[in-house]
């Protein structure tokens, strides 16, 4: 699987039960309000810092979202998304990278076309059994709990650049 993952070239990101813990809090005016865990956050960017990408896929549009990618410079986002495969399509067209360079967290039905078609697979714990059995690697973390860091770490570990990373933070 390290060899898998060392050609990771792009990682897509499914948002609710990923990202999130898939709560969804709706405040009396009718907003949306998601909960980001910040370690997320900073391994996404320690990924897109080392040239890998990063891009969101996911079938609900909320604004939290929208102003969480703008904060950590996620450009890559296909947000209101029913048909994922072909949302996948538009992403291997738009940026020339194989389905064998990208890979995948998700943890739901809707996930399944795109985690067949992808390098490497990942899902959440707590993902539908379905999701689980076509993954090729469950993480430790639950969705909004440090997953996506975990996933990010992984990459970065495959691709041997996680010890001069850590190297920067220590004196």
């Amino acid at each position: 699987m390290k060899t898998k993952l060392a050609s990771i070239e792009l990682l897509l990101l499914d948002v609710d039960g990923v990202l999130t813990d898939g709560g969804i809090t709706y405040s009396d005016s009718g907003d949306q309000i998601k909960t980001f865990n910040s370690r997320d956050g900073f391994g996404i960017r320690l990924l897109m810092d080392s040239g890998i990408g990063v891009g969101i896929i996911t079938g609900r549009k909320s604004k939290a979202l929208g102003l969480r990618c703008e904060n950590i410079g996620i450009t890559l986002l296909f947000d209101g998304i029913k048909d994922k495969s072909k949302a996948l399509d538009k992403i291997i067209s738009q940026t020339g990278i194989m389905p064998e360079q990208i890979a995948f967290a998700g943890d739901d039905l809707m996930d399944l076309p795109v985690i067949k078609r992808v390098g490497v697979s990942f899902c959440v714990p707590d993902a539908c059994q379905e999701v689980k059995d076509h993954s090729d690697i469950i993480t430790n973390q639950k969705g909004g709990h440090g997953a996506v860091r975990e996933i990010c770490e992984s990459i970065l570990k495959a691709k041997d650049l996680w010890d001069a990373i850590l190297n920067q933070y220590l004196p």
